[in-house]
């Protein structure tokens, strides 16, 4: 059982998730909150596999609270609820290593496949919301859209042949369990190619290794579980 806690001072937000995630007999939501002090103080005591927080919330934002949750519950895992226009919320989130990004708007099976993606320790971008952290990166003023997907593709480049393999499975959301299956070797391996995979590519998480993956264009549509 995937035990989860949802965060959003909005109540409708809180049930629409609520109800999305009662759909898969696996997912339990063990608890809610309405801020950013009360997520992580739910989460101290609850212990959930994952934490759904809303990027902006009162008290201390998502980001914050997602900080605080892994300083002191590492074992719980994050996904950032997010809407259009928070693209400088979502760059820092990458940066303070949540697991997974969603928009609200998304697909309803979005939200459960995240989940289980980040449970089992993957990360997990909607398609959504890497396109537009690669388009803001680019209107920020770190290179042109062009430029920083022919970048990306150098980078990706520089890998082994399987590292390419497993980074493009990463991207695509799988955990690593997930990949030594689809590629028929063990966890291990996989797990010492996505430690190389991040050091080449001079990352610090697997979601931001998912963002270079989706700029350089190597994710594959059946990237999935």
């Amino acid at each position: 059982m995937i035990r989860v806690l949802i965060a959003d001072d909005e109540p409708m937000i809180r049930a629409g998730v609520r109800a999305v995630l009662a759909t898969d007999a696996d997912i339990e939501v063990v608890a809610e909150a309405v801020d950013g002090h009360d997520a992580v103080e739910m989460v101290r005591r609850h212990r959930p596999a994952v934490a759904v927080l809303d990027i902006r919330m009162p008290g201390i934002n998502g980001i914050d609270a997602a900080a605080e949750i892994r300083n002191t519950v590492p074992t719980t895992s994050i996904i950032m609820l997010t809407t259009f226009g928070e693209d400088d919320y979502i760059l820092k989130a990458l940066g303070g290593g949540a697991a997974g990004f969603l928009i609200k708007s998304g697909e309803p099976e979005e939200l459960i496949t995240g989940v289980r993606a980040v449970a089992e320790g993957a990360a997990y971008l909607s398609p959504k919301v890497a396109a537009r952290v690669i388009a803001h990166l680019a209107a920020t003023g770190a290179g042109t859209l062009a430029g920083r997907r022919s970048a990306a593709r150098d980078r990706v480049a520089a890998l082994t042949a399987r590292e390419r393999e497993v980074l493009a499975l990463l991207g695509g959301g799988l955990s690593n369990g997930q990949i030594a299956r689809r590629l028929h070797v063990v966890e291990g391996t996989v797990k010492a190619h996505v430690s190389s995979i991040l050091a080449r590519l001079g990352v610090d998480n697997r979601a931001a290794a998912a963002v270079v993956a989706h700029e350089a264009g190597t994710v594959p549509p059946c990237a999935q579980p």
